[in-house]
């Protein structure tokens, strides 16, 4: 197997040879952009495992283009870190919800930095894997660490490796929270949506559900990683 290729994609020089220099130490094979139309152009030509992407950049800013990344026929399931500023806290939240894998702060530590990194690959290597086991699209598969992996194909789901039934209610309540991972759901909203909107039953049902899920998923269910309670509304999958 070859060297992973990753795209380093920042405007500022001397970021560019340090994470060059970090990268090719560990392993990696790295391209470099200083701007969101090379970056663009660097992925149309090459084939890049990962990208490394500053939000804060000339012309084409980094969120642009992870959204052109998202919409791509081809590039669609590209793997992205994105780098940011503390100040960039709205811009980083809506690269999440985008579609972003990861991101990361600036100042940043190096072998955070190649932590990230790995994790990333990890995942998605894991979702390839699966893809081509079972001829599924990447989209099938929410793969939300090493750890949590959600099949939608086949209504699997994997916990360190170990696969758990859920009934469908259940597992149509877990997909949609982290297919949306962030989104703050209502009680109501939940209900209408997993249960029908001719379901008369009460809004408790839906807590049930997230307590029986919190037991199944999470290592300590009175203090959940993944279902957070939003005290007033409802339910987010962070």
């Amino acid at each position: 197997m070859g060297k992973k290729i990753i795209l380093t994609v920042d405007d500022e020089e001397h970021i560019l040879e340090l994470l060059k220099y970090n990268l090719e130490n560990n392993g990696y094979q790295v391209l470099q952009a200083d701007s969101g139309e090379k970056a663009l152009q660097t992925l149309e030509e090459h084939a890049i495992d990962l990208v490394l992407l500053d939000l804060l950049l000339p012309g084409i800013d980094g969120l642009e283009v992870l959204r052109r990344l998202r919409n791509h026929a081809k590039l669609k399931h590209m793997p992205v870190i994105m780098l940011t500023a503390k100040h960039e806290e709205i811009d980083t939240v809506l690269g999440l919800e985008m579609g972003a894998d990861d991101y990361l702060g600036k100042p940043f530590g190096i072998h955070e930095l190649l932590a990230r990194i790995k994790v990333v690959l990890r995942r998605t290597d894991k979702i390839k894997q699966l893809v081509q086991e079972n001829n599924e699209t990447p989209f099938d598969v929410l793969a939300i660490n090493d750890d949590l992996i959600i099949n939608q194909t086949t209504h699997e789901v994997m916990i360190k490796n170990a696969k758990i039934e859920l009934p469908l209610k259940e597992f149509q309540l877990l997909y949609l929270l982290a297919k949306n991972r962030g989104r703050v759901f209502d009680r109501e909203y939940l209900l209408e949506k997993i249960w029908g909107y001719d379901y008369y039953g009460e809004t408790r049902t839906v807590d049930v559900h997230i307590r029986n899920l919190r037991k199944k998923i999470e290592d300590d269910d009175k203090n959940p990683m993944y279902i957070k309670t939003v005290r007033g509304v409802g339910y987010k999958f962070v």
